[in-house]
């Protein structure tokens, strides 16, 4: 299976630890000011895509949803992860525009 560009920056961005995982710690940083753009797996459930949707609006963080979480997860080397956020603004800006050409 071939890594899509948006998949292959994000493992970068996860290598530069510019990656945060798991729905209380991106919640944490959407709060703080940190997260830039927020990634969420369009099988997350009812509760958690409603929580962080009206979180990512109300800070006017950027939201995208991916496929899966296994593909999620994939992309920064780890277990399936229903949730990332990017903490660095030019990765995010590039991320965006990837995911807006997809």
């Amino acid at each position: 299976m071939k890594n899509s560009q948006w998949e292959l920056l994000l493992g970068l961005a996860n290598r530069a630890q510019k990656v945060i995982s798991g729905e209380a710690l991106v919640l944490k940083e959407i709060r703080s000011g940190r997260a830039k753009l927020v990634l969420l797996s369009e099988d997350a459930s009812l509760n958690t895509k409603k929580k962080l949707q009206d979180k990512c609006l109300h800070y006017n963080v950027m939201l995208y949803y991916v496929a899966n979480r296994e593909l999620l997860g994939h992309a920064i080397g780890k277990e399936a992860r229903v949730t990332v956020a990017l903490l660095d603004e030019g990765f995010a800006k590039k991320l965006a525009s990837l995911l807006d050409e997809s």
